[in-house]
Order: C-alpha cells, then structure tokens, then sequence
C-alpha cells in the first residue's frame, strides 16, 4: 500500500512520519495469554487469520460461503481461499484494508488478496511462516508492543499471566483485566455451575449477592497482584440507576436488597426463568455500584461497553455458542441512567477512571457530553462495528467538539488474532489525517499538532497505566 495511504496532506504526513514508529499499549484485547506464555510456533496464515475471528465470518456468511469453509472442518488453505475471494469484494469494510496492511507489514506481500492472488499468497505466507518460526512473541514484538491487557474472568486461575510474570525473557507487560460478564449475567445457563467455580477460586462459599460481592473482591485483590490495571463489563443490559439514585428511603433500600437476593437464588438454583427483571436490574445496580467502589480503592480503570445486542441469530447460538458473529449495535441506553450512575459514584466520592464505549454511534455525543460532567470519565476509542475509517474519524471528531480531545487514549486491538497490530498504524493515519487537515485549514496550531498526535498515540495510556510523564517509551 501507499507510504501516504489516507494521509490527506503535507502536514498529515510529516505527523505521521513522528508517530508511526511509536510503541503500543494494548489496553484491551482478547489474546490468549496461554498461547503468548506457550509461544508456539505458528502453523498456516489460514489458521492465524480466521480462528475465532467473528469479523471474516461474518463476511463469509454474508457472501453465501458455506459453514464448513467459516467454522467448519474444511481444510485451513481452503478456508483461506474462500475468504481470499469474499474479502477481494469487501470494498469499505475495514477488513479488506486490514488484510493489505497485515499481509504486507508480517510477510512483505504487496500483492491484492483475491481468487486469483490467493494460492501464492498462501504459499508465500506458509513459507514465510516456517523460515521465520513465526510465533505470537515474534508477532507481538515485531509489532513493538509494550504492554497487553487480556480479558479474563474473575475465576480464572491467572496461571499464565504468573508465568509471564516470572519470565524475563519476553520484555512485553501481559497483565490480567477483570470482566465480570459472567458473574454479573445471571440469566445465562449453568450459572450454579460458574458460581461454584467463583467459590473455589476465592474461597468464599456463595448463597447470595453479600457473598458474590465478597468473593468478587477477593479475586479483584488476587488480579491487581498481578498487575491488573483495567476492569471490564459488556452486558447487553445497563440499570436503571435513575430509578435507583432517586430511591432513597429506607424501605426502597431494603426493596433493592429483596428483590435482588430473590433473583440471585433463582440464578443459583438453576431457574434462570424466574428472574423477574426488577430483581435482576437490583442485582446489577447493587453489583455495579459495589464494584465502582472497589475499583476506585485500588486504582483500577472501570471500562464500560455499552449498547452490544448478543446473539440475535438463535439458531446460530444453538449450534456454535456466543462470539460467532451472531451480535450487533443495540439500542441507546437511556442517557439518564447513564449519568445517574456516574452521579452516585462521584457523590460517594468511588468514581473510578472509567472509558466509556458506546456501540451504537448516535449516543456518542450524549454519552460524551455525559462523560465531560465528571471528572473521572472519558469516551474510548471507536468500538467494533464503528472502528473503521469514517467510525474513528468520527468519534475523534464528536470527542474534540463536545469534550476534550487531549485526554484520549486512542487506539486499542479489542482483538483474538496476533495479526491485528497493524489496526494501530490505521488509526494513527486517520488521527494524523485529521488533525494535518485542522492545522492546514488554520482551525489549529502546527507546533501543538506534533504534542498531541504523539499524547493520542500512545503517551496518554501509558500515563495512566504506569502513572508516569515520562513520553511513550
């Protein structure tokens, strides 16, 4: 691709130039910190590109191809073909410029994937892969990654991120975040299963909400030992904190406590069917607070995922599970709860660091102008479905005109693959397109322009990670 690819001018570029090569920090993916601790070489570019990449297979099936060629169990250079001659139509889709810009940046092919490209493209990668050993370290270094924030649940043993602890060999910080999706959803099947594996990690014996409020602080204790930094929540439910900021008596209180132990043995009973949803909204007012809380005590950044709809294709979800392509952008979340929640936070003075992502792009400006009220709050970066070039300039844009564009923490990989690196280098294109486009239109200063691309990129969250002024290296 183009050295200028979509830098817009002069200025665009001569930013970019200072950028480019600027270290990341990965605030929040879906790497296996097992298979980075394991550091096996890799197999086939089929493999590294499409296992567990809900992205391509949406496509896929979007294009007709038929499931043994998406998850199925068709060979992994026939699957490659397949989505080589879907993704040479995939024109707009952020997808089809990732695939230029990861093909070229790991294995030099400048050549355009499709049908017919597709069998060399192959082979090219194969023995590139084989000569290099390629493995998720060499992947992950090449990229000039600093730091990585997993997502994992708060039962999970952290077994592996011990290790990478303990081993001075890599240089790259892997820590743990905490996401209590599951803790927190009690309508998903099997949750007397997970509450028990919850008890056994913590060693708190749990019968009710007091007992998963404590067992969940003992497990948050154990992560930020190991250096946990960030929190996580993508429920496709948020409460309704309006209601419960304005129920104040005692009685109500005591309503709240009620209706949620009521849900919460339903839950661990197996009876997800029972659950009115009064006493799961009261189960979640009463989590999110408590877990805001503790949060705030530890220094940990409490990051929000708003508006996801889950699994709406139910046959889909019936034969291959969640994370498949079967999500999409839900509806906005009533602005009023959202500020309601960030107000008895902060009147309680536990209003953590929080980044706040909305899914459905009209609720970015409400929830940005929401964020700017509080201290503590800002907007993350473009999420999903909206991390594409018109998505991220946008966000960029509503932050800037609504908030304070100068405390973004830009750019994150919310990825599986090793591969998705390159995501970075678009988004910083896009930043410095925008911003060569501001100075050169006068609407700002040439000389801040330098401080600011390099804050976006990488120096902001390194700030907050190791509390440090000490730039992005």
């Amino acid at each position: 691709m183009s050295d200028n690819f979509l830098l817009s001018n002069n200025f665009a570029r001569e930013l970019y130039a200072k950028v480019k090569d600027l270290p990341i920090y990965d605030y929040h993916c879906h790497l296996s910190p097992q298979e980075i601790y394991e550091d096996k070489s890799l197999d086939n570019i089929g493999q590294m590109w499409l296992y567990g990449d809900h992205y391509k297979w949406r496509i896929m099936r979007a294009a007709g191809v038929d499931e043994k060629y998406i998850t199925g169990n068709a060979p992994w250079r026939d699957k490659f073909i397949k989505y080589a001659e879907v993704s040479a139509l995939a024109a707009g889709n952020p997808l089809y410029v990732w695939n230029r810009m990861e093909l070229e940046a790991f294995f030099g092919v400048k050549t355009p994937l499709d049908a017919e490209s597709a069998a060399k493209i192959w082979d090219m990668c194969v023995s590139e892969i084989k000569t290099r050993a390629l493995s998720p370290r060499k992947l992950i270094k090449q990229s000039n990654v600093k730091y990585i924030a997993t997502t994992d649940d708060p039962a999970d043993s952290l077994e592996y991120h011990k290790l990478l602890a303990a081993d001075k060999t890599f240089g790259v910080k892997v820590a743990p975040a905490f996401r209590v999706d599951t803790a927190l959803n009690l309508y998903k099947g099997g949750y007397p299963e997970y509450a028990e594996r919850l008890s056994k990690a913590s060693g708190v014996k749990i019968n009710g909400v007091d007992d998963l409020f404590e067992a969940l602080a003992k497990r948050l204790d154990y992560f930020t030992s190991l250096g946990c930094k960030f929190s996580d929540v993508g429920l496709p439910f948020f409460p309704s904190f309006f209601n419960y900021k304005n129920s104040k008596s005692a009685s109500a209180e005591k309503d709240y406590k009620t209706d949620s132990d009521e849900a919460f043995r339903a839950a661990l009973n197996g009876r997800p069917g029972d659950i009115s949803e009064r006493g799961f909204d009261a189960v979640l007012c009463r989590a999110y607070v408590f877990l805001a809380g503790e949060y705030a005590k530890r220094g940990v950044v409490m990051q929000l995922h708003l508006m996801a709809m889950r699994n709406m294709n139910s046959t889909l979800f019936a034969e291959l599970g969640a994370d498949v392509g079967g999500d999409g952008i839900g509806d906005a979340i009533p602005y009023k709860d959202i500020a309601a929640f960030f107000d008895v936070l902060n009147t309680n003075g536990a209003l953590p660091k929080t980044v706040v992502y909305p899914l459905n792009p009209n609720a970015l400006a409400a929830v940005s102008t929401i964020a700017g009220s509080f201290r503590n709050v800002i907007c993350g970066a473009a999420w999903w479905y909206n991390d594409q070039k018109r998505g991220i300039r946008e966000q960029m844009e509503i932050i800037a005109e609504t908030g304070y564009i100068g405390s973004f923490l830009g750019m994150l990989t919310d990825s599986r693959s090793f591969m998705s690196y390159p995501r970075h280098d678009y988004f910083r294109r896009i930043l410095c397109s925008m911003l060569g486009e501001w100075v050169e239109g006068g609407e700002y200063e040439h000389s801040a322009a330098f401080k600011l691309a390099e804050a976006i990129s990488c120096g902001n969250i390194r700030k907050l990670i190791f509390g440090d002024n000490g730039g992005c290296e």
